[in-house]
């Protein structure tokens, strides 16, 4: 188990970690370790947004350090899936053909507009995020959630392809990583629907959908999973739910003030 998350935290975050082989016995459970990273990151999140109000920054500054934090954390990984994946869409070829500009290691014009566009809306939705303890709680559950999204996404879809990453996780992932992860994802919502029931619906109802969106356009445009693919989710993911969070507290008589 200990092998499991030392190579989930060694390839998810930029974090030095001790040196664990990668045969399928240490593998089986490093998908059940991913949603960790992302706790570490929200509970940053949260830190940050808290500091934020104590040093009275400013909004551009606020939102721009919560945007850095998680690729500066996670070293970037889940940001090039989604740059290769803007890529790939953005192509409008076939299935082959995107498959083939998933591998590419070269970043073309719809992927730096894609990033460009993500980090934009990413800064602004957490620049307008005002500090209270139960936001800052909710906030912190986006990021562990959007990675149980992701690796729900890449141990349920076929693999688009027969090497790579993802079929190296998936092929090592033991049956019940499934289970592990949905079980995961249910106590996440529960919790934040304990600090706040509209705003825990409104996160159910929006991973939900966001899982139903992307297992039905993956198959569709690509047959299935990648690493780039799950990357570009989670990040997805964790834009849709801090919107989440920011809508409930923009309504009137907000829950989270």
């Amino acid at each position: 188990m200990i092998h499991s998350l030392i190579i989930a935290f060694s390839l998810y975050s930029a974090l030095p970690m001790p040196r664990a082989e990668w045969t399928q016995k240490n593998m089986r459970y490093a998908m059940c370790f991913l949603p960790l990273v992302g706790l570490l990151i929200g509970g940053l999140e949260a830190l940050w947004l808290w500091l934020g109000a104590l040093w009275e920054l400013g909004p551009a500054l606020r939102g721009a350090g919560a945007a850095l934090l998680p690729a500066l954390v996670s070293g970037g990984i889940h940001l090039d899936g989604l740059c290769d994946t803007c890529d790939a869409l953005g192509s409008h070829q076939t299935r082959e053909k995107k498959l083939a500009i998933l591998k590419d290691s070269h970043a073309g014009a719809f992927a730096v507009i894609g990033l460009g566009m993500y980090l934009l809306a990413l800064a602004g939705v957490l620049s307008e995020l005002r500090w209270s303890p139960r936001a800052g709680a909710l906030l912190a559950l986006c990021f562990p959630l959007s990675r149980t999204l992701g690796a729900l996404l890449l141990l349920l879809l076929p693999c688009a392809r027969e090497d790579g990453l993802a079929r190296t996780f998936s092929d090592a992932a033991e049956k019940r990583c499934t289970a592990v992860l949905a079980a995961l994802a249910a106590l996440l919502l529960l919790c934040a629907a304990a600090i706040s029931p509209l705003c825990g619906a409104a996160a159910a109802a929006a991973f939900a959908l966001l899982f139903l969106l992307l297992r039905s356009k993956w198959r569709r445009e690509f047959g299935g999973v990648t690493g780039d693919l799950a990357g570009f989710s989670i990040e997805l993911g964790e834009l849709a739910l801090a919107a989440v969070a920011l809508l409930t507290q923009k309504l009137p008589g907000g829950l989270l003030v």
